[in-house]
Formats: structure tokens, sequence, C-alpha cells
């Protein structure tokens, strides 16, 4: 059975930290990112807090356990997504195109311009699964002072800078098309 999607509750804080550490699991494949696999993941409080205070929207198996989620936040006219985490069981399923569909839905729906994120550049999970949704790949020289900040903080944090790339989707264009963002 398709896992639904649904807002997250405080209930569903304690759960997010497996579905994030099964999702990081994949970055085993890549020798130069393997660490990430086992490193930290965000804590149960800080769930707790993005639940009251963000967006966060999660995947729920027949079984009522939490199997994937969308955090994001807006930021003026835009939705920027946090972290998109899928348990690796149920990866390769469409439930991120699932999840992304939801928050672009949110988006519309708010009158937000954008979605924007962060992520891992040439990575079949990342920058090219976003791709295959509609986001573009920004360079640098045309990020703002936000997204500049977000990656400056990923890679003050240890993260590759030659690795990560931020990128946009044009909340008015259709999912199907690859809109061009200014």
């Amino acid at each position: 059975m398709t896992p639904s999607l649904r807002r997250a509750q405080l209930a569903d804080a304690s759960a997010l930290p497996a579905v994030e550490r099964s999702a990081a699991a994949l970055f085993r494949n890549d020798p130069e990112l393997a660490w990430l696999a086992d490193a930290p993941v965000t804590s149960v409080e800080q769930h707790q807090h993005d639940i009251r205070c963000a967006l966060i929207w999660v995947a729920e198996a027949a079984d009522a356990s939490i199997v994937g989620f969308l955090s994001a936040h807006t930021v003026d006219t835009e939705l920027h997504i946090q972290e998109v985490s899928v348990s690796s069981g149920f990866q390769g399923q469409g439930l991120g195109r699932r999840l992304l569909q939801t928050a672009l839905e949110h988006a519309r729906h708010n009158g937000l311009t954008a979605l924007t994120l962060t992520t891992f550049r040439e990575l079949p999970w990342n920058e090219l699964f976003y791709r295959r949704f509609g986001f573009q790949t920004l360079p640098f020289s045309s990020l703002d002072q936000r997204l500049k900040a977000v990656l400056e903080a990923e890679i003050s944090h240890g993260l590759p800078g030659t690795r990560r790339c931020a990128m946009r989707y044009c909340a008015g264009s259709r999912l199907t098309s690859k809109p061009p963002c200014t």
C-alpha cells in the first residue's frame, strides 16, 4: 500500500531521526561523502521545534510508521526546503516526488513564488533528482544573500563546497516544465 502524506504532528518528531539516518545510508555510494551516512542527524527536539514553527509533511506507511518527510520554511515569498528524507526501504517509489509536489501545492496555494533548496551536485538522489522535478541549478554568482549564507553555513559545518549547489523551482510553472528562473 502506498504511504499517505500529511502534515507532521509533534508525536511524529521521535520517528524523524531514524528516517533521516536510514536515508543517509545512500551516501555510502559516494566515497567522498560516505562519512555523511554516520554523521549526526537532526535531534528530536529540533524536529519538534520545526513541527511547531515551520512546515513538515510526513509519509505514513500502512502500519502507521513514518517512512519519509519534507521540512521547509517560508522566507519572504519563497518556500525553502530544508530537507527531504525517505527511509531506505521506501526509496525509489516516488515518495520524494510526492513530498515535493505537496510542498509545491502549498507554495502555490499560499501565493509563494518559488521553492528553493541546497543540495549535493551530480548525485542521482540530490541535484539530478531535483532537476527531473523541474528545479534549476543556480550559478553562485546569481544567488541572493540568503542562499549564499545557507551554502556558506553548510561549508563551515564540513560539507565540501565544490559539491554543494543551490536550486530554485518557480512555483507558477507547471510540474512537467523546466522553468527558467530569474
